[in-house]
């Protein structure tokens, strides 16, 4: 049995209880990593564990090391902010409580059945229901989500598609949040599932036509890259699936998938600046995948099918993209014939083909839009929303031959809705929009959309929102967050859970800093590679801006990055520590150049078109600059909670561990710094649709103790 706490927790633990609450001091164990005639001494590398460790059903005395370290943390943490428990138990009240409970998503139309999925009250996960022919007809549930998950401490679906003929569902599940799925097949017809399941899939799978061969794709059991895609006959054993297609090169991820024709099974390759394709016939599942377009350097596309045609948006010289076609008999790119030109202003983003219209979705002055080509008339219309800070997208839209477009719509004000669109008539029907149970009025709330200034003269939008009667010329408790990697927007979206800010005269606001593509291709790549520090650069202007306009202070400021947003709250709590009053870093990605010299850690190779090969020293020197950890130094920062999952396949749990242990070094100051390590989850925490937001819960209860409200 797995020992969680040794004598050393235990005595920890009973100091604890008795009022004694100091932090933990790691053990150092220094370790000396050489690059370059570069000498870097890693005081905590010893905290590094294998998956096996991790994973297996008693510890090695490593094992227990690490893990009573981490018991040590959370105990520390849980007993500081003890204080706190009950103020965190009506903010998870208050934001679970806004949560329809018995709620149902707006059905769609696929292959004659109407697909959607509905929760109940109690239940934590979804069901997956459908009806055949119309919404008149009797419920089948296809797939009841609690069931699975019963008695699991985590749990998640990767994915679930039915078979063409509609008898056969395959779906894929994860119970260690590693995100490494199995993949289950069910007979609708009957309701069993049967035993020949696949592991190791990154979850999804594409039908042919035959309905008994499925294509998927597996992962490299070290790196965790998606890897290897086969093909599998319905109730075979998966050991004697056929691979059909390996990608070599360690820098890209493969996935397969099935055309919204019917008519393809499609293979893509992509990297951060390259993409390909290959395709097969759906009714031929055994023949062999036929490159679309020879790989270049520096190329990205996307592909759809629709009759005879093929729809590509691609950046082929088009920094923004731009939309061309070609036949389906003559794929490679020099066939390819312009369809939307490139437009310098205008990111084109996504696509959904129908029989007589063309939807784009494209992004113009930093806002997310939809634009309607009509093929007949050559009529060119946009969507008008009618705010000024919004984003929208293209929904689920699986029928051709309809004049009728599903969309998404949200802003800081207006509740995520689902729209209907006769793109003919120009009808406009709501079809949902999310409930506030308890109530909620937008005529409350304000949101604008300012713009600071960064130090080399480009624009930073920024998208605010709080309470009306808040008094702007008054300084303001104002929690700014960003992400800023990966060609990432953060759009201006709708939550409900902020009002536990907002409604206690918090201000909340997203900065759209530069490594997201707010203003296209170009904001991507000022924010990456050699330009990284831009990121960074672009969030502490946008404080100085919000404080400078009166909107708050450097004693009412805090900040909130996830992941690579993580990174981000790392990299300005070094640079400037006196600019915020506390700060909330997630599942962070801290260790950059130790991360990013080892090719082993899961998905490393993926990311060096992102942040630069350390292996050659002008990238190194540049991550050394500006990498969390390596840049911690003896001084006052702030209040700090870091957050992770022990199981996190994204960001390894050993980096935030780490850098906390640094971190408590070389504190100085009164301030707080506090470590929650999730045991049971991965990157983003727990699962289920209510029990994730304890962890919300305690977030805020972190920030709202450190601006005095207590209620």
């Amino acid at each position: 049995m797995k020992q969680f706490l040794t004598l050393l927790s235990v005595i920890f633990l009973n100091s604890c209880m008795n009022n004694s609450v100091t932090p933990p001091i790691a053990e150092k164990q220094p370790y000396e990593m050489i690059k370059h005639n570069d000498v870097r001494v890693d005081d905590y590398y010893w905290m590094r564990l294998t998956d096996d460790q991790k994973k297996a059903e008693n510890y090695d005395e490593k094992t227990q090391k690490v893990v009573d370290y981490i018991d040590n943390e959370n105990i520390y943490t849980q007993e500081s902010l003890k204080h706190t428990n009950k103020f965190q138990d009506k903010l998870f009240d208050e934001i679970v409580g806004r949560i329809k409970k018995d709620d149902e998503s707006v059905p769609y139309f696929s292959n004659g059945y109407f697909y959607y999925t509905k929760y109940e009250p109690g239940k934590e996960y979804a069901i997956n229901c459908r009806k055949k022919g119309t919404l008149d007809s009797d419920e089948e549930i296809i797939l009841d989500q609690n069931i699975l998950a019963d008695g699991k401490d985590y749990f998640a679906v990767g994915g679930w598609s039915v078979s063409p003929n509609n008898e056969w569902l395959a779906y894929s599940t994860d119970y260690v949040s590693r995100r490494i799925y199995t993949v289950h097949f069910k007979n609708l017809l009957t309701g069993e599932t049967i035993q020949n399941a696949i592991s190791n899939s990154s979850g999804s799978v594409a039908w042919a036509n035959d309905n008994r061969t499925v294509f998927y794709t597996s992962k490299n059991d070290v790196t965790l890259l998606s890897e290897k895609i086969w093909r599998h006959k319905l109730g075979s054993d998966s050991k004697s699936d056929e691979m059909v297609y390996h990608e070599k090169d360690d820098t890209f991820y493969s996935g397969v998938y099935r055309s919204k024709s019917g008519d393809y099974i499609i293979i893509y390759n992509v990297s951060t600046l390259v993409s390909d394709f290959h395709i097969l016939n759906a009714d031929k599942p055994d023949g062999d995948f036929v490159n679309f377009s020879p790989r270049e350097k520096e190329h990205e596309y996307s592909i759809d099918h629709y009759q005879d045609k093929f729809y590509i948006i691609s950046n082929w010289d088009a920094k923004n993209n731009r939309l061309m076609e070609t036949s389906e008999t003559k794929t490679s790119k020099k066939n390819w014939k312009e369809v939307i030109p490139h437009r310098d202003d205008v990111h084109l983003l996504d696509m959904e083909i129908f029989k007589d219209h063309l939807v784009i979705n494209e992004r113009k002055d930093g806002l997310r839009g939809l634009r309607i080509i009509h093929q007949k008339t050559g009529k060119d219309e946009y969507l008008d929303f009618g705010e000024s800070t919004y984003t929208s997208r293209i929904s689920t839209n699986r029928e051709f031959n309809t004049n009728v477009l599903r969309y998404s719509y949200s802003s800081m004000l207006t509740p995520s809705s689902t729209y209907d669109y006769n793109m003919d008539s120009g009808q406009l029907t709501l079809m949902k929009q999310q409930e506030v149970v308890g109530g909620y009025d937008q005529n409350n709330y304000e949101s604008e959309r300012l713009y600071a200034i960064a130090r080399d003269g480009e624009k930073v939008p920024i998208s605010i929102v709080y309470k009306k009667d808040l008094k702007k010329v008054e300084s303001q408790n104002l929690l700014l967050y960003a992400y800023g990697s990966y060609g990432s927007t953060i759009d201006p979206y709708f939550s409900s859970v902020r009002l536990s800010l907002l409604d206690r005269g918090f201000v909340y606001a997203i900065a759209h800093v530069r490594g997201g593509q707010i203003y296209g291709r170009k904001s991507y790549d000022d924010g990456k590679m050699l330009n990284k520090k831009n990121t960074f650069y672009d969030f502490i202007d946008a404080g100085k801006y919000l404080i400078n306009e009166g909107y708050t202070n450097k004693d009412q400021l805090f900040i909130e990055g996830g992941s690579a947003g993580g990174l981000l709250i790392g990299a300005v709590v070094n640079m400037e520590p006196d600019l915020w009053k506390g700060a909330i870093c997630a599942v962070p990605f801290v260790d950059v150049v130790t991360t990013m010299l080892d090719a082993t850690i899961p998905l490393t190779s993926g990311e060096w078109d992102e942040w630069g090969n350390p292996e050659e020293k002008e990238y190194y020197d540049y991550m050394l600059s500006y990498s969390p950890y390596d840049q911690i130094e003896n001084k006052a920062y702030p209040n700090m909670l870091v957050t992770s999952g022990f199981f996190d396949s994204q960001v390894q749990y050993w980096e935030p561990l780490k850098y906390v242990a640094k971190l408590r070094d070389n504190w100085a100051g009164d301030n707080r710094l506090y470590l929650h390590m999730n045991m049971d989850a991965g990157h983003g925490g727990k699962s289920g649709r209510f029990r994730r937001y304890r962890e919300v819960a305690l977030e805020y209860a972190f920030v709202l103790d450190l601006a005095g409200i207590k209620e």
